[in-house]
């Protein structure tokens, strides 16, 4: 195919502006499927994307466009993921693309994650065209949300394109804008095969099938490809096109997108952002912007029941055959056994982890509190890495301690500004700059500590201003602090699985609210339960839970008030005795209870 026709685009917008929806239109509009199907969000496959209104698994589909030029032109649309998890792999479409349809809904107008992503595509040197979307909401204000896109992209008005995507309002003139705006790819068929891979997939019979962008030259049935990142050759079986299904074809050629299918055994070795090539590929200049994706967030994964540690480790290994991203280790702990130690982009993938359990696998699981990844610098020199918090040294031993910030966004209505700056002071934020967007919309910027926003930063931040505020951050380096282990101990007994990092000023505070959390969900027994909070050595907090009386007095009645006596000695000593060796049993309810404390 004539590179000429090929236009190869992306669609960006925040969370819940019709991103999907407006898919669905030039999907219906190109013939790909039948007008009003009854699957919404067709590019949404999984159940828990069309429930929470997000994209969590990027798709590419291929389009075929008549225009009233009399030429057929190639659409690929290269989709993104929703969230700020996932913005590695959203810069990776974008290298893929010559340009994108910034989305904004009318009805709530410019907000942090469209800034954030317009910034990349900008970066990466994109064509933007402009869409406000839901222009049929009774809430809709297109003048305002007009006039935010003219100040932030410079634009005229009449390059602003107005639409329904429910409807169909205006879809129609966008692939005009395509056509006519969005250059035709770049990239030489005469050179040597060079392709980016920007997503990948894992079939049972067919391997890892890696979705590529063809940069240079032409790939086919038969070559020999190399796999910079991992090192590894590979005979092409097959390759093809993207539809909603996958469509042979006998070469893929520079500007095309598809994928290819070469007996890949692991996903791992398709890292998104790594370069293709043929033969050698030892003269061959990378592809720019590839790094390995490190997990930012880290959780213990248990089994609720010993016996279902086997089908937990199935099952994660069958979600690892899918996400490459999703890192696991075996782990065990005192108090919960056997289980995982898992590595996340964030907390929604964490959910997002947990619920494909839940529902896919039919597992009760139990998670561990979720933290963040220290560096450690020993009195004796050497620095090392912290993943799980009962892992970390003892204070004497460290010189101090460093976590992961991020430079958060915050977009709010101007009426909520003090509020927000009280939430971000209480969560050791850095205040940075403030951007009037206009005169009722502010850009908050702040540096964060990643650990304080994993929690519930999000929710608060919505409730404090009644849902307008938006957030998106990205990771920016790790800073020293003050940071403490606290650890929770049962009858003198430490629960490795309540032991957790933080600031040296919430320690006390948190540790108060953690042992009376636990006194009210430790069962009584027939001896006293003591809980304590404790930093080191040195107990910060204390409750307890008081012991089962039981009347061993009720057989006697009458006789010398000495047989009394000796009873209740005797039950004395059996209490010391069984405080000695009895073991307390810690319900399910305790462990989330520690998630729950930031909620309360």
């Amino acid at each position: 195919m004539d590179m000429k026709f090929i236009r190869n685009f992306s669609i960006i917008a925040h969370i819940d502006h019709g991103k999907s929806t407006l898919a669905d239109r030039m999907l219906e509009l190109t013939g790909m499927i039948e007008p009003g199907e009854n699957v919404k969000q067709i590019l949404d496959s999984m159940g828990l994307e069309r429930e929470r209104g997000i994209t969590i698994k990027l798709h590419a589909v291929r389009m075929e466009y008549n225009s009233p030029d009399g030429n057929l032109y190639i659409l690929n649309l290269i989709d993104t993921p929703g969230h700020v998890d996932f913005t590695y792999e959203v810069s990776r479409s974008l290298a893929a693309c010559e340009g994108v349809l910034l989305v904004v809904d009318a009805s709530q107008g410019i907000e942090a994650q469209t800034i954030s992503n317009l910034y990349m595509a900008l970066e990466h040197d994109l064509t933007i065209i402009p869409v406000i979307n839901k222009i049929d909401l009774p809430a809709a204000d297109v003048e305002d949300v007009e006039k935010q896109i003219i100040d932030l992209l410079g634009a005229k008005s009449e390059e602003i394109f107005k639409v329904s995507a429910k409807l169909g309002t205006g879809v129609e003139a966008i692939f005009e804008a395509i056509v006519s705006y969005i250059p035709p790819p770049t990239g030489d068929p005469q050179k040597p095969f060079r392709a980016m891979i920007f997503d990948s997939i894992f079939e049972s019979y067919r391997g890892a099938i890696p979705y590529i962008r063809v940069v240079d030259g032409e790939v086919k049935k038969g070559d020999t490809i190399t796999l910079r990142a991992p090192n590894k050759k590979y005979e092409v079986l097959e390759t093809g096109y993207l539809r909603l299904k996958q469509v042979k074809a006998k070469k893929l050629s520079a500007g095309e997108v598809g994928y290819i299918v070469a007996s890949i055994k692991t996903v791992s070795d398709t890292k998104v952002g790594d370069t293709i090539f043929i033969g050698e590929g030892k003269d061959m200049k990378p592809l720019p912007g590839f790094r390995d994706i490190k997990p930012m967030v880290f959780a213990g994964i248990y089994p609720a029941t010993a016996e279902n540690y086997e089908e937990l480790r199935n099952a994660l290994e069958k979600l690892k055959l899918n996400d490459s991203s999703l890192l696991y280790i075996p782990e065990t702990s005192a108090a919960l056994g056997f289980g995982f130690r898992c590595g996340f982009l964030g907390l929604l993938h964490m959910e997002i982890i947990r619920e494909r359990l839940t529902r896919e696998y039919d597992l009760n699981i139990i998670n561990t509190v979720p933290n963040v990844e220290y560096r450690v610098r020993m009195k004796e020199g050497r620095t090392i890495t912290i993943e799980n918090p009962s892992h970390l040294p003892p204070l004497q031993d460290i010189e101090f301690i460093e976590e992961p910030y991020v430079d958060a966004k915050i977009i709010t209505p101007s009426d909520y500004i003090g509020n927000i700056m009280k939430l971000v002071t209480e969560r050791r934020g850095i205040y940075q700059n403030t951007e009037y967007l206009d005169t009722k919309r502010v850009n908050l910027s702040y540096k964060l500590p990643l650990a304080e926003i994993i929690f519930d930063f999000f929710d608060k931040l919505k409730s404090l201003t009644r849902g307008y505020a938006s957030l998106d951050y990205e990771y920016s380096g790790f800073r020293r602090s003050d940071l403490v282990k606290l650890d929770i101990l049962i009858n003198s007994q430490p629960v490795d699985a309540f032991s957790y990092i933080l600031h040296r000023e919430k320690a006390y505070s948190r540790g108060r609210q953690l042992c009376s959390k636990l006194r009210e969900l430790i069962p009584r027994q027939l001896f006293e339960v003591a809980i304590q909070a404790a930093i080191g050595n040195r107990p910060i907090a204390r409750e307890t839970v008081k012991a089962i009386r039981k009347n061993v007095t009720a057989k006697c009645y009458g006789g010398d008030i000495t047989r009394k006596r000796k009873l209740l000695e005797k039950q004395k000593e059996g209490k010391k005795r069984m405080k000695q060796v009895g073991n307390v049993e810690i319900p399910q309810e305790a462990f989330l209870a520690v998630l729950q404390l930031e909620k309360d």
